[in-house]
């Protein structure tokens, strides 16, 4: 069979190592590839921000800044306490609620007019907005009739609509980090936004003067009401306190209970009559201790109650006895104790000691009936104090009920007072015309139009066009899974490239005179120029190789030739098998060139049609044949009477012509006959090139590939998927072995630059341009 297994390739694809996490080539490559898709798209984006731009109605912004002031009142009001800055935050923020709040729209909606406004209260509406209004009005037709509306919920509803209108309008906003708030409202009437801006200014300042107003206003009723109650609930506690006094015997004097200050005074009482008892006790025990002593010595102790009070009837008869006892010395000194005057002073000196004695006697007495008085009336104050001690023990438990009473009439004494301060206050703060903000900038009348912004849009579009464009190109690029460049046939099959085969005219190439000498050819073929029996003219795009041999088609099949000589060195005759993944993919026209550049370059070449299914090789011959290789295979007529001769390029080929009732090509293919027919033709022939059906949809290749000593693969340029060919390969081993190269055909030549990478030589194509020759038109044909 002559027929050796080889591997003509790596067994892996050559892998490129990326030094960071992004390859910026790679991604540079494929927006240059995919330039006109991004381009597209930003052009797409850009005539629609132009055609919005053109049909956009302008809108004009006024806007007004309030400031938050709490200084406004601090000479009109007690200087609250300073605020924490987180005080500040909720004071700024809820103000900024305020004026997004219905509330706030409804009032500027009534100073303004705005419900009487058609412009504003019906605008034209958008396409969008018709679009929804048809929807509601369909959807209203499924839904239960409502009843009809009264003017006046007409007209409220219609408000309602109108200050939502103008929230959704309004834009209200903290400037920074001040107490500033920046109110800015846009209307497609420049007038009309400066209006209802400055009316919301100045309804947020009413606002706050209302609110402080109503909030005084009702504190102020409400403390009118408390006041009220409190007043009455202090009498009516200050009134039980003296109802339980009285019906308790608790009658107080400066303060105190009665019963507490008759103790305090009988106390006071009981010291006194205790002193005044233990006095009188004291003088009546002096008087008598003397009085027992005698009338002699009484009068010798009688001194001691000279300091005592009422006493100078006793001092003046002390001085006249010591007066007369001093005389009577004198005289008995004198005289003698028996001289008459010396008697008549003794007699008179007792008759003044018995004076004496009876003064003290007496004294005694009276002294005796003060201490009974005084023991007397001390004992009478115990006896009534402790009379009182239990009375007020009584008094003191009725006191704990007392105090309690006390302590309610005075706290809600204290507390009515504390109301009526609290009232006073109000009152007064009703009176202040002070809001706690400012308009520091008033809202003017725009004079140029806020929206559409045209450079904002422009730019918006441009980057929205960019990642469309972008975004759409990724997707391409994602689903571009086919062969580009030699690159994509290393990584995805791991074989050899051969080249690109550009895109060929309908028309072929001009006509050009073959200077050079063909080969002897075999005996069975003729040289006949003209086409008769045995002669077979080609399509002209079945000879590019020979008519440009200067191309870039005719350099690549070149190439294919040198990989099989050096493959299949040392062979006399070579089988080479065409073949390709898909129909079309013009594997047809690739063996006829291939072919026909063999044959130009002197060598006996015989091109076998061998697609039995699909013979496109056969249809392009100008003379229909009669016979070919089924016959020849099946024994009906010799192969070499079906070998037909192109007189200019001097190729054999054997077509084939279709039988309906051949069903089984692939036994044909393998069959004994088929053998034979090789066998013979290896004999006569230095290249025999087979043109084959394709891997996909039949397995003609496979039972073909024992005859066949090597194969070249051609896959159409940006259509054959790379994962089909490669599954495809890995299922026939016996064919993947022996392929010598993989040749791109259909390859567009303008467009490979853009899907190679940096550094490649599809890159690099311009700088031997020269080299070739290129004289064939852009279109592609299939074969």
């Amino acid at each position: 069979m002559h027929q050796k297994n080889f591997t003509f390739h790596s067994a892996t694809p050559k892998a490129e190592e990326q030094d960071g996490f992004i390859d910026l080539d790679r991604l540079m490559a494929v927006v240059i590839r995919r330039i006109r898709t991004i381009m597209l798209g930003v052009a797409v984006f850009v005539g629609l921000a132009i055609a919005y731009l053109l049909v956009a109605t302008p809108g004009y912004t006024s806007a007004t800044q309030i400031l938050l002031d709490e200084t406004m009142t601090k000479y009109a009001e007690d200087q609250p306490p300073p605020t924490s800055s987180q005080q500040a935050d909720m004071d700024i923020a809820s103000a900024v609620e305020i004026l997004k709040s219905n509330e706030m729209a409804l009032r500027v909606v009534d100073t303004t007019g705005l419900i009487d406004n058609d412009a504003f209260a019906n605008p034209p509406q958008s396409p969008v907005a018709l679009i929804k209004s048809g929807v509601k009005l369909i959807a209203s037709v499924f839904k239960p009739a409502k009843p009809p509306l009264t003017p006046a919920e007409a007209r409220e509803a219609k408000r309602q609509l109108i200050a939502a209108t103008l929230q959704d309008a309004l834009k209200v906003e903290r400037v920074t980090r001040s107490s500033v708030i920046l109110v800015s409202f846009t209307s497609t009437d420049p007038i009309l936004a400066g209006k209802i801006t400055s009316a919301y200014a100045d309804a947020y300042l009413t606002d706050q003067l209302n609110a402080n107003f109503d909030a005084t206003e009702r504190a102020s009723v409400w403390l009118q009401e408390r006041l009220n109650d409190l007043r009455q609930r202090a009498q009516m506690a200050s009134l039980d306190v003296e109802k339980y006094k009285a019906e308790n015997g608790l009658t107080s004097t400066g303060g105190e209970l009665m019963s507490e200050q008759q103790i305090s005074d009988l106390n006071k009482q009981l010291i006194i009559a205790q002193a005044d008892t233990a006095s009188a006790s004291a003088r009546y025990n002096q008087y008598k201790s003397i009085i027992d002593q005698g009338p002699d010595n009484a009068v010798k102790n009688a001194t001691i109650s000279s300091s005592q009070s009422g006493n100078s009837v006793l001092q003046d008869l002390k001085t006249r006895y010591l007066a007369v006892q001093k005389r009577e010395q004198d005289v008995t000194q004198n005289f003698g104790a028996n001289h008459p005057q010396a008697v008549a002073l003794k007699a008179e000196r007792q008759d003044i000691t018995r004076q004496i004695y009876e003064e003290l006697q007496q004294l005694t007495a009276s002294y005796k009936n003060e201490f009974d008085v005084a023991q007397s009336r001390a004992t009478s104050l115990r006896s009534s104090i402790e009379g009182m001690v239990g009375k007020n023990s009584e008094a003191n438990k009725s006191l704990v009920q007392l105090n309690e009473l006390n302590q309610k009439a005075t706290a809600l004494k204290t507390l009515y007072e504390s109301y009526l301060g609290r009232f006073e206050a109000a009152a007064q703060q009703r009176s202040f015309p002070i809001a706690k903000a400012r308009v520091i900038s008033a809202a003017g009348v725009p004079t140029a139009p806020s929206s559409p912004k045209k450079t904002l849009v422009m730019a918006l579009s441009i980057i929205l066009g960019l990642m469309a464009g972008g975004a759409f190109a990724a997707f391409q690029e994602f689903r571009d899974r086919f062969f580009r460049v030699e690159a994509d046939v290393r990584a995805a099959l791991g074989l050899k490239f051969l080249g690109y085969l550009p895109l060929l005219g309908q028309q072929g190439f001009p006509k050009k005179k073959n200077k050079r000498k063909a080969g002897p050819m075999p005996a069975m073929a003729t040289t006949t120029t003209d086409e008769g029996e045995s002669g077979v003219a080609f399509e002209r795009i079945m000879r590019v190789s020979v008519e440009a041999p200067r191309s870039m088609f005719a350099e690549t099949l070149r190439n294919a030739k040198l990989a099989s000589d050096v493959m299949l060195q040392g062979r006399a005759d070579r089988v080479i098998g065409v073949v390709s993944a898909l129909p079309g993919e013009g594997k047809s026209t690739t063996a006829a060139n291939f072919a026909a550049l063999l044959a130009s370059s002197g060598k006996r070449t015989l091109l076998i049609d061998a697609d039995l299914r699909n013979p496109g090789l056969s249809r392009t011959l100008k003379t229909p044949p009669q016979v070919g290789l089924i016959e020849a295979a099946l024994g009906e007529v010799p192969w070499a009477s079906a070998v037909k001769v192109d007189p200019r390029t001097k190729l054999a080929i054997l077509p084939v012509v279709l039988r309906d009732h051949l069903l089984h090509t692939s036994e044909l293919l393998s069959s004994q006959g088929m053998m034979t027919l090789m066998e013979n033709a290896r004999k006569m022939f230095d290249y025999i090139v087979v043109d084959l059906a394709p891997l996909g949809p039949v397995i003609d290749a496979k039972a073909f590939a024992p005859q066949v000593d090597a194969f070249l693969l051609v896959a159409e340029w940006g259509a054959t998927p790379t994962s089909l060919v490669r599954d495809l390969l890995e299922q026939e081993p016996q064919i993947n072995s022996r392929v010598l190269g993989v040749i791109l055909n259909k390859t567009d030549m303008s467009e490979l630059a853009r899907y190679s990478e940096f550094g490649a030589t599809e890159r690099y194509r311009q700088k031997y341009v020269s080299y070739y020759t290129e004289d064939h038109p852009k279109t592609q044909v299939e074969a």
